[in-house]
């Protein structure tokens, strides 16, 4: 019995010296990141995702540049391909955008769409520390924080009703109102938890490292982007992430633990060609800019807040004008009629009826992009977009099949008391769809007291629309 007590003796102390012989590097393994409690179906992530992001497009200027749009894409799949295993949802549909938007900034909706500002890539030092933010945000989606966090605050309402403000407001003057426009959407660009915080940053350096890069070009891009001012404020992209300790050092430490390539993607020929791009186009807006409604080519915001409401506003003209400011349609409407362009819309309103509210007499017709939807699935969208931004507003009946500029088409109706008049307010919404797969719509609205003399109106209006496509 002693003489084995000995021999174990030996032996432990045997191991006790190797072990402090050893690096403790050797021994220590990457974080592990466990996704946190959510009530939520996969499928609301998807839903909310996917209706968050037609809203999204119709206020920010999405850049309409093929060569940018599809390196950032190749960037992003190469991420997700990454992901490890156990967050691999088949469900989500990672895709990606680039805002014409001079602030540092980038965001991820649930399922996976996702949006970088072009600020964003001009200001990246090198692809690393891109694709860094992007992993910090593809972690968000992965981890489905946002149902999470709905989950954490014991309802999802809060979550889902800053979505109906991205929409609704400019179209038909809600209390939530046409100043919230492209100040909304970024409702989207979530103040996580700084739990949640950590977790992308740890999930995101794991991403990073299987993709091919250093993590370290994310805690890099914490230096870049700091030191870095939008507009004169501090980069949205941190305002928007609260800082949950010494992020630098918690990544750098972070990826000491991860198997990175000796040689990490750093520098590559599209990085450099498709900044330079970008660097050679004329200056971006800021999102402030946007929201005030930038004129400079692309814009967003309120069109119609020069405007004062009145009482008294005069009935439609039976003259009417031809509008053709799109290539895609045309339609008359009342010669005395303002018009109220902005990106993807256009907004007609007689004096007295606009304001920083949006209009209370008058139509707005616009274009959206189709995302390979079927023209029901965006319909419903849609309409239930104007309900959420404008929530005074209730729905009349069901949406029916109806033609619009002798195409299939669909039409709703909602009413409610408006918050800017006081009185009862009718909406009709039309839409279709264009051959390419764009989604048209066409929105009047009236005081129900008034409808009989703006009836004429608008059936000669919806009557002599006209698509040139």
């Amino acid at each position: 019995m002693k003489k084995r007590f000995v021999g174990r003796r030996f032996l432990v102390t045997i191991l006790t010296a190797t072990l402090w012989a050893a690096p403790m590097a050797a021994f220590a393994q990457a974080t592990r990141v466990t996704a946190p409690n959510n009530k939520y179906k996969v499928q609301d992530d998807v839903k909310l995702g996917n209706d968050a992001s037609r809203q999204v497009q119709r206020q920010f200027p999405i850049l309409n540049d093929v060569d940018a749009t599809n390196y950032v894409a190749r960037v992003g799949e190469r991420l997700v391909a990454s992901i490890p295993p156990e967050f691999r949802e088949p469900a989500f549909d990672y895709r990606f955008q680039v805002v014409n938007a001079r602030d540092i900034n980038a965001f991820a909706l649930p399922g996976g769409p996702m949006f970088v500002n072009r600020g964003m890539i001009e200001a990246a030092r090198n692809e690393g520390e891109m694709a860094g933010v992007m992993a910090h945000e593809i972690s968000h989606v992965a981890l489905r924080h946002a149902t999470a966090q709905a989950t954490k605050q014991g309802s999802a309402k809060s979550t889902l009703g800053q979505l109906g403000l991205i929409l609704g407001g400019a179209i038909l003057g809600g209390q939530g109102g046409a100043q919230l426009g492209a100040a909304a959407a970024q409702a989207w660009m979530t103040k996580y938890s700084r739990a949640y915080e950590t977790q992308s940053d740890t999930l995101g350096s794991q991403i990073m490292a299987n993709a091919g890069y250093d993590p370290r070009d994310l805690a890099n891009m914490f230096q870049t982007i700091a030191g870095e001012r939008s507009g004169g404020g501090a980069p949205e992209w941190l305002s928007s992430h609260p800082d949950p300790g010494n992020r630098y050092a918690k990544i750098n430490r972070e990826a000491q633990f991860l198997e990175v390539s000796r040689n990490p993607i750093k520098i590559t020929r599209d990085f450099e060609r498709i900044q330079a791009r970008l660097r050679s186009m004329p200056r971006a807006p800021s999102m402030a800019e946007i929201e005030k409604g930038y004129r400079g080519g692309q814009g967003g915001g309120n069109p119609t807040a020069s405007g004062r409401y009145t009482a008294s506003v005069p009935f439609p003209s039976e003259r009417f004008k031809r509008y053709a400011g799109s290539n895609a349609v045309s339609f008359n409407v009342p010669s005395n009629w303002r018009e109220f362009s902005s990106q993807d819309s256009v907004q007609f309103a007689p004096d007295g009826a606009y304001g920083d509210q949006g209009i209370t007499r008058g139509a707005m017709v616009g274009l959206a992009r189709g995302q390979n939807e079927t023209l029901e699935n965006l319909s419903h969208a849609y309409v239930e977009g104007v309900l959420q931004g404008n929530p005074y507003l209730r729905q009349r009946g069901t949406m029916a099949g109806t033609y619009v500029g002798g195409r299939r088409g669909f039409a709703a109706q909602a009413s409610g008391r408006s918050p800017v008049t006081g009185r009862t307010e009718v909406i009709s919404i039309y839409t279709t769809q264009l051959r390419n797969g764009d989604f048209f719509y066409a929105v009047t609205v009236v005081p129900s007291d008034e409808a009989s003399g703006y009836n004429a109106a608008f059936r000669n209006m919806l009557n002599s629309i006209r698509f040139n496509d």
